[in-house]
């Protein structure tokens, strides 16, 4: 009974930011996952969004975000309407609002991967259908939902392990914090001075932990100590190519190499949203070695977001 009623409340929901989300609710999109991907594994068709279409919406390019969900949406029997800035009036001028209001009349749903998250949040008060936000240069839940996924299947649980996040202290690392703090994960993440998180999406997730749990700091060797995950990201994200050379000095001392998971479990996973820069932020026997589990995470893209989708659109 009390799935049936997390299931109800996902029905119409925005997924924004996991900030938004109960650990219960956290949890079953997880399950729901599992099962869809246990599906996908028998050949088992599986449509229970026929009819649905998808309106995917993308200011910021994408390899991982653009194909995992029109493959997704079209697995479950629904359509995904792929739309670029150029492609429709939002990128002439149109009001967000507008926008919103006549896409909902036209579609099921709209997932949007853009720059700022006031306009992910604009977009979702104004559209009378789920938005999902497929990256902000704040938060990139959807990713985050994929990584829950493989950390469960790897490790068979969540709850008590530690993840380390090592880099800029982007909005992968501001979605993996309030992630590990709804699922009662130690979290600890290490950026240069000036790149660290942001100081009020560290409030955010304290308050879900009372404060516990979550360690920021500038040391990569303090922050890896004992973990279960180590985590990384490239330097310079999409956005800030200029920076390439200036990051690239700061860094340095951030790279996950042989030396640096030396401080972690025996047994650690290394994880990578990807696209990866090997020789940068992460050498390649580290993402390429035993411990990696890059390409069943990105995998997972698909069967967390078609989670999503049910849950939210169904």
């Amino acid at each position: 009974m009390k799935e049936q009623n997390v299931a109800v409340q996902l029905q119409g929901r925005d997924f924004l930011t996991l900030a938004d989300y109960q650990p219960e609710e956290i949890k079953y999109l997880l399950d729901l996952a599992k099962e869809i991907k246990e599906k996908k594994k028998r050949g088992e068709v599986y449509q229970p969004l026929k009819g649905k279409v998808l309106g995917l919406i993308f200011e910021k390019s994408s390899t991982r975000t653009r194909v995992s969900f029109e493959s997704g949406i079209y697995q479950l029997g629904g359509t995904g309407l792929f739309l670029s800035s150029n492609d429709i009036q939002l990128g002439r001028g149109e009001t967000i609002s507008d926008t919103a209001k006549v896409l909902s009349s036209y579609l099921d749903g709209i997932m949007i991967r853009t720059f700022k998250q006031s306009d992910v949040e604009e977009l979702a008060e104004n559209a009378s259908i789920p938005v999902i936000s497929g990256l902000t240069d704040s938060y990139h839940p959807c990713q985050v939902l994929a990584d829950l996924q493989t950390i469960q299947e790897v490790k068979g649980t969540l709850a008590g392990l530690k993840i380390a996040y090592i880099g800029d202290g982007n909005n992968m690392a501001h979605s993996l914090m309030l992630g590990a703090a709804k699922m009662g994960m130690q979290f600890s993440t290490a950026s240069p001075e000036g790149y660290l998180t942001d100081e009020e999406i560290v409030k955010k997730a304290k308050e879900i932990t009372d404060g516990a749990n979550i360690a920021i700091t500038t040391d990569p060797i303090e922050a890896v100590k004992d973990a279960d995950v180590i985590y990384t990201d490239v330097w310079a994200s999409m956005g800030q190519e200029s920076e390439q050379q200036e990051r690239e000095k700061l860094f340095a001392a951030y790279q996950v190499n042989e030396s640096l998971v030396q401080h972690a479990k025996a047994d650690y996973t290394f994880m990578h949203c990807l696209p990866a820069h090997r020789g940068e932020e992460v050498t390649a026997s580290i993402i390429d070695g035993k411990h990696s589990v890059v390409f069943q995470e990105a995998e997972n893209r698909l069967h967390a977001q078609k989670a999503l989708m049910v849950a939210l659109m169904g």
